[in-house]
């Protein structure tokens, strides 16, 4: 693995870098990309927000916010992460997850949340199976359909595709986190009642046949709905090639992890 070094990014220049690798990686309209003062201001609120660095060059960020759960508890909210394109698959985003686990920590909180798009396999297994988040609500259209997130949407065809997300629960000091934090490859297994399949390739589907693919999202959203209302958790994901899914589990097995 090349010599990353994390730190927490100072500079204008620095900010500014993040802003674009925002527009590289996700391929997003100026108007939804998190500009430099909102970085600047989110900061001074008590967030912050960590760069990856080689050789001085910018590969990755992690932008933290403040944010409050229940009545009183301060919590952190992870709004985005983003890592060049030449430098993912090769372990960067853990590190700055890990990173960020770290300095919430020593900030005093121990759960942070953020969303992701239920069709992202690679982001599914990551966050699940990596990083032991677990998922108990899906929100359904949170961002609207103004505009596509992912950049092989980025056509007519693509369009009107609602932005459904999952919300990440990073419990930073749960049992199954810990062992994460310590070196584990992936959370410790829970007993499966239960799957939610999605399409193998949805890129792919959205370039080809963007009505099946709306039909695949209604049946997805339909059944981690139903499963949330039964009181069941998201606890992993299985990366099988052709029937990648979501694993389900009772919430009184997460009680001893």
């Amino acid at each position: 693995m090349e010599d990353i070094l994390i730190r927490e990014c100072r500079t204008i220049d620095e900010l500014d870098d993040c802003v674009r690798l925002q527009s590289e990686v996700f391929g997003l309209p100026d108007l939804e990309i998190s500009p430099r003062r909102h970085l600047i201001v989110s900061k001074q609120a008590g967030g912050f927000t960590l760069g990856a660095f080689l050789g001085g060059r910018l590969v990755g960020f992690v932008h933290h916010l403040v944010a409050v759960r229940g009545d009183d508890e301060i919590i952190g909210y992870s709004h985005m992460m983003a890592v060049a394109r030449d430098h993912q698959n090769k372990g960067v985003g853990a590190q700055l997850k890990w990173a960020q686990r770290k300095q919430a920590l020593a900030q005093g909180r121990d759960f942070i949340k953020w969303t992701w798009d239920p069709m992202q396999a690679r982001n599914a297994y990551f966050n699940l199976n990596r990083l032991g988040v677990t998922v108990r609500h899906y929100a359904q259209n949170f961002y609207g359909t103004d505009y596509a997130t992912d950049p092989a949407q980025q056509n007519e065809r693509g369009r009107g595709i609602d932005s459904d997300r999952l919300f990440a629960h990073w419990e930073l000091n749960s049992p199954r986190v810990l062992q994460l934090a310590l070196g584990a490859g992936s959370a410790a297994p829970l007993k499966v009642i239960g799957g939610i399949e999605i399409p193998a390739d949805w890129a792919e589907l959205l370039q080809q046949d963007v009505e099946t693919a709306r039909k695949e999202q209604l049946r997805v959203r339909s059944e981690f709905k139903e499963a949330f209302a039964r009181g069941l958790v998201c606890t992993g994901f299985e990366r099988a090639l052709a029937r990648p899914r979501y694993l389900l589990s009772a919430n009184e097995d997460l009680k001893s992890l």
